[in-house]
C-alpha cells in the first residue's frame, strides 16, 4: 500500500483543480509505480482541489512506519467499550 507522501511526491508539478483522470495521468508521466498507481485509479471520480484532497480520498497507508504484523497486535490488544452512555452506570 502506498504512503501518503508517495502519492503526493508523483503529483508536485499537477495544476489545480484536477479530474481524477489528470492525477492518474500525472503520476503515469511521472513514473509513479504500482501501489500508487493502484491508489490513484481507486479515487472518487471528482475533480480535485489540491494535493491535499487527492491525499485524504487515496487509499494510503495511514502509518507506513508500522508494519502489517504491529498493526493486527494493536488491533488484538485494543480494547473496545463501545457502551452506550446510558448503560455504563448499570
Amino acid at each position: 500500500m502506498a504512503s501518503r507522501t508517495e502519492v503526493l511526491r508523483y503529483l508536485s508539478s499537477l495544476d489545480y483543480p484536477a479530474a481524477k483522470d489528470a492525477v492518474v495521468r500525472q503520476a503515469e508521466r511521472e513514473g509513479a509505480p504500482p501501489e500508487v498507481l493502484r491508489a490513484l485509479r481507486a479515487l472518487p471520480p471528482v475533480d480535485y482541489a489540491d494535493d491535499a484532497e487527492v491525499a485524504r480520498s487515496a487509499r494510503i497507508d495511514p502509518a507506513p512506519e508500522v508494519d502489517a504484523a504491529r498493526r493486527a497486535q494493536q488491533a488484538r490488544e485494543k480494547q473496545h467499550q463501545r457502551v452506550a452512555q446510558h448503560l455504563r452506570s448499570i
